[in-house]
């Protein structure tokens, strides 16, 4: 009689065993202060935690961490991995197809400008009556351009350096190509990771709310908190069914720029948080300024231009028209009255070049010399102007997922591993080590979205930024062609990885 009854033992909270004439410690309640005592330092409080469990007072209670990779571990067929897509990619995308025939058609135009003049094969008949003397000619000739200075040389120069620029444009597509397959690889191991991370919150949100019921059956808990509770549950699983249609969404890109769009769904391989991107900003500017096919491609544009410079030069030198033939005279001969019969001719001819030099053309072929070396200038400007955008995007996302590493996650970790202690020791409430493992997981979820840019604009960086897999090859001899592969990396819902979360 008069004893104070002891507080209901929280949802999944196992009571300690008490040593006899041991005054009962209670379970912190929603709401209710812990003593004014200063806390001892975390890892003391931890090792004393920890060693009272081992002696047997406490049951011990173990925390539930979050991690990647469940879902590989948990796939019941076999894994798709980054290398098998990228083979199928070079072997299906129809980019690679399409420059490839650019570069055969660049081939085949070479060879075109370059071939002979045909000659030309035909009758020749003169006076074919013969008049009141029955005589008449008719024959055969054969006649023939004699190209001069150089010219088909000069026209096989021109079409070298399309085929120049077809190359490169090939080797562009293929790392095009790669990069949009990796692109869209890490999106989907985001993707899967994501939902796993938020189906973890919306299992942590079910069990709050059936905590709040509990405690409202014990009078610590009023319906606002429960309602509150269904509320933040149902917003959890809206979260998950939104990410479930993202994954699929993602594959389907994936597929796409694979070149498979029937790829049927599975689970891809690979480690999200290891072996990470660590990129010198400077030297990857540098290295883009110097291997990039835009630049590649305006300087064979300069040497085109100057060639196209040097065949309109050679234009006004006249090229010689030989024509010959035979024929056969029936003019009668006197005094023998005989034909005359096979008679030869030859003519040489040319044009002269008094009114047309040619200098329209050769006025063209210098101001094309003058846009194609300012082209070139341009192109290193529009480099560096969009790589700072990618290496801005880089940097934050290095900043971020750095920070989950080492500051927030550590720390978020080891404050709900602290909790978990206390609450197997009952001097912790269940809702705050719920609170606390929330806080954690959301931190996860984040760290995966850091992560994902961190990966994306990495290899934007690193592959020179061509990042579209299935934008066509331009051909060759096409009007600002050099620039149309650079792609600022967008997040699937069209916004800029600068405005990251």
């Amino acid at each position: 009689p008069g004893a104070q009854p002891s507080e209901p033992a929280m949802p999944g909270m196992e009571m300690g065993k008490q040593k006899p004439g041991a005054q009962p410690s209670e379970p912190a309640m929603p709401g209710m202060e812990m003593g004014k005592q200063k806390p001892p330092s975390p890892e003391g409080e931890m090792q004393g935690m920890e060693g009272m469990q081992h002696m047997g007072h406490v049951e011990l209670v173990k925390p539930d961490l979050p991690r990647l990779g469940r879902r590989q571990e948990a796939a019941s067929s076999g894994l798709v991995r980054l290398e098998d897509l990228e083979r199928m990619a070079l072997e299906k995308n129809p980019t690679i197809a399409q420059a490839n025939a650019e570069l055969h058609s660049a081939k085949a135009q070479q060879l075109q400008f370059g071939l002979y003049p045909n000659p030309k094969v035909g009758y020749a008949g003169d006076e074919i009556r013969g008049g009141s003397f029955g005589g008449g000619e008719q024959g055969f000739f054969v006649s023939q351009a004699v190209v001069t200075a150089g010219k088909l040389g000069l026209n096989r120069k021109i079409f070298g350096q399309d085929v120049r620029i077809s190359e490169i444009e090939m080797k562009e597509q293929r790392l095009r190509v790669i990069n949009g397959v990796d692109i869209s690889y890490y999106r989907v191991l985001s993707a899967q990771e994501m939902l796993d991370a938020r189906k973890d919150l919306a299992r942590i949100s079910a069990e709050t709310v059936t905590t709040e019921n509990q405690l409202r059956n014990v009078g610590q808990a009023d319906e606002s908190e429960v309602l509150q509770a269904e509320v933040d549950q149902q917003m959890q699983e809206m979260e998950v069914m939104t990410l479930e249609n993202t994954l699929r969404q993602e594959w389907k890109a994936l597929a796409a720029v694979v070149g498979n769009p029937g790829l049927e769904m599975g689970t891809v391989a690979g480690q999200l948080d290891k072996e990470l991107p660590d990129l010198d900003e400077q030297h990857a500017i540098e290295v883009l300024l110097r291997d990039s096919p835009s630049v590649a491609i305006a300087e064979a544009s300069v040497d085109r231009a100057q060639a196209v410079l040097t065949r309109a030069r050679r234009e006004p030198i006249p090229d010689l028209e030989v024509r010959a033939g035979l024929s056969r005279s029936g003019e009668l001969l006197e005094p023998t009255r005989r034909p005359v019969g096979l008679i030869g001719f030859v003519e040489v001819g040319m044009q002269i070049p008094i009114f047309n030099h040619n200098q329209g053309n050769i006025g063209v072929a210098r101001s094309e010399i003058e846009r194609a070396q300012a082209e070139k200038n341009r192109v290193n400007l529009v480099l560096r102007e969009r790589a700072a955008k990618v290496v801005d995007m880089y940097g934050t996302s290095q900043i971020m997922v750095n920070q989950y590493r080492t500051q927030l996650l550590p720390r978020a970790q080891k404050a709900y591993e602290l909790l978990v202690q206390k609450y197997g020791l009952m001097t912790a409430s269940y809702p705050q080590v719920l609170k606390t493992k929330r806080t954690l997981y959301q931190l996860q979820a984040g760290y995966i979205a850091a992560l994902e840019h961190l990966w994306v604009n990495a290899i934007t960086l690193k592959g020179l930024l061509l990042t579209d897999g299935l934008e066509p090859p331009a051909k060759a001899g096409e009007a600002d062609l050099h620039m149309r592969e650079i792609n600022i990396p967008v997040t699937p819902d069209g916004t800029s990885m600068s405005k990251q979360p």
